[in-house]
């Protein structure tokens, strides 16, 4: 949460190490350059060990800070299907993915500071106390000390400070937000801002704001850490240098929400 005397900030990620073996998707060197913090792919919705090292070790080189990005098993899918699983194989399933992006960020002489729920599982953490439980179940056993990063004013972040685990609160630069303050799927109109001006006046005005900006003016208040920028989006350069800018120009501070509290 913001000091109120303190300068305005905020952090801006991006999802990324998110192809597999032979196939990319996104160009994560160049958002390297525009982020300040990455959540990396753990080999379940994409990602493996060579592009998690690799990415883990660029994002050491600029300085950016970096988390789990934990799915669903399905690569298939790209981790965007609800698969059938209890709640112990998924508090199971996102320990073992915390666990792999440790260890490889070791291996590139970094650390992770955060997790965050990628695609499909992270949807449910909107509605679904026990999975959002689940999750932090698992972040909580494998590292007290990571940051759970989740939807901004969302239940996981409520359920996450109740167990003690440090929280950042998350709004999208390049999607939609429907009347019921979530984010409008994918298959449907709006899902989706596709202009970097757009989603950068949007962004500053949500960060001054500290609230979620819903169709017809109407705005949910949050405490807002971090953007996000789809590293797959086409799109993803262009609006993520656009945004950056914007907030500089605004005066707002583009810093990393785990600054102090990991090397």
């Amino acid at each position: 949460m913001q000091d109120s005397n303190a300068k305005l900030s905020v952090d801006l990620n991006a999802d990324m190490g998110e192809g597999f073996g032979v196939y990319r998707i996104g160009n994560d060197e160049a958002l390297l350059d525009i982020v300040t913090s990455a959540n990396v792919a753990c080999g379940f919705h994409a990602g493996d060990p060579e592009i998690m090292a690799r990415t883990f070790a660029m994002a050491k080189d600029r300085g950016v800070a970096v988390g789990a990005h934990p799915s669903f098993p399905d690569l298939w899918g790209f981790g965007r299907r609800v698969i059938p699983c209890s709640l112990g194989e998924i508090e199971r399933f996102v320990a073992y993915q915390i666990g792999g992006a440790q260890a490889l960020a070791a291996y590139a002489g970094h650390s992770i500071t955060h997790v965050k729920a990628h695609g499909a599982l992270g949807n449910m953490t909107q509605s679904n106390r026990e999975v959002a439980l689940a999750i932090c179940k698992a972040i909580k056993a494998v590292d007290s000390g990571l940051i759970c990063m989740s939807y901004a004013g969302g239940l996981m972040l409520e359920i996450a400070a109740d167990m003690g685990l440090s929280t950042s609160g998350e709004i999208f630069a390049d999607r939609g937000y429907g009347d019921d303050g979530e984010l409008i799927p994918r298959s449907k109109p709006g899902a989706m801002i596709h202009d970097p001006d757009l989603a950068a006046e949007r962004v500053v005005r949500m960060v001054r704001a500290g609230a979620i900006e819903l169709p017809q003016g109407r705005q949910i208040k949050a405490a807002i850490d971090t953007v996000c920028i789809h590293g797959d989006s086409p799109n993803a350069i262009a609006t993520g240098t656009r945004v950056r800018g914007r907030l500089e120009e605004a005066g707002i501070e583009v810093r990393s929400f785990a600054n102090g509290r990991r090397s």
